[in-house]
């Protein structure tokens, strides 16, 4: 088998395993992910600390145990400098996550449990990113 068809499985896998997760958590739902923004739920702060415990194992543990990736490549950083355009657009990011309690993956994953409303949010981060990338050119 070549080596693009095991990652685009790899690919698959990993995200029907993060589109499960967030469906089986709640984070899909966003009365949910509302009520943690307003401190009156703190079930996502558990799921959010186990992911954040996961990658930085998966992170810190992977370039030490294995020589290379399992799909081939190397193991590098990338490092990035913080600028005026990040730190706006992570403050827009989180305005529109507390005005709407919807994040990119989890609406995503929200319409397999058929909540088409997620459209919505999902058609206001398309047009944001649509603008971006028109303003960046």
């Amino acid at each position: 088998m070549s080596t693009n068809i095991k990652q685009a499985l790899a690919t698959l896998a990993a995200g029907a395993l993060f589109g499960f997760g967030l469906s089986l958590s709640g984070m899909v739902r966003p009365e949910v992910v509302l009520s943690f923004l307003r401190f009156e739920d703190w079930g996502l702060m558990l799921v959010m600390g186990g992911a954040v415990a996961v990658v930085l194992l998966a992170y810190q543990g992977a370039p030490r145990l294995l020589q290379r990736p399992l799909l081939g490549g190397g193991f590098e950083q990338q490092k990035r400098p913080w600028n005026r355009d990040t730190a706006v657009g992570a403050a827009l990011f989180g305005v529109g996550w507390g005005l709407c309690g919807v994040c990119p993956g989890p609406a995503i994953a929200g319409l397999g449990t058929g909540n088409l409303d997620l459209l919505w949010a999902l058609a206001g981060i398309a047009l944001g990113a649509l603008v971006q990338g028109l303003r960046a050119k």
